[in-house]
């Protein structure tokens, strides 16, 4: 019979007051809890963040088109009259904009933490 709970291992570890800030103020800086930031630095060796903020507009920008793309297939779909020829330039715009986004996001420097 399989273990309802996965096995774990505890260690406690002291810290100064002056490790336990910098820990404090890492995790922060990671928008992470504690815990999990003393975890991923354990089993990874080093954090790298990425600040996402300049990113939010654009993201909002793809959900807006995708919600206009669904509105487009659903009145598609209601009146069964759908051009081939538009399809095909919807998806190359959409394949350009996603070719574009990740050249974007490739250039988004990380921060080592």
């Amino acid at each position: 019979m399989a273990r309802k709970y996965k096995q774990v291992h505890r260690k406690e570890i002291d810290f100064s007051l002056e490790e336990w800030a910098e820990i404090e103020r890492r995790s922060a800086a990671c928008h992470m809890k504690t815990g999990t930031y003393i975890r991923n630095i354990a089993v990874r060796g080093e954090m790298n963040f990425y600040d996402m903020e300049k990113v939010v507009p654009v993201l909002n920008g793809m959900r807006i088109i995708s919600n206009n793309i669904n509105q487009i297939a659903k009145k598609a779909n209601e009146t069964n009259n759908l051009y081939a020829g538009d399809v095909k330039k919807l998806k190359g715009d959409i394949q350009s904009l996603c070719r574009s986004l990740s050249q974007y996001l490739s250039t988004i420097q990380s921060t080592k933490v």
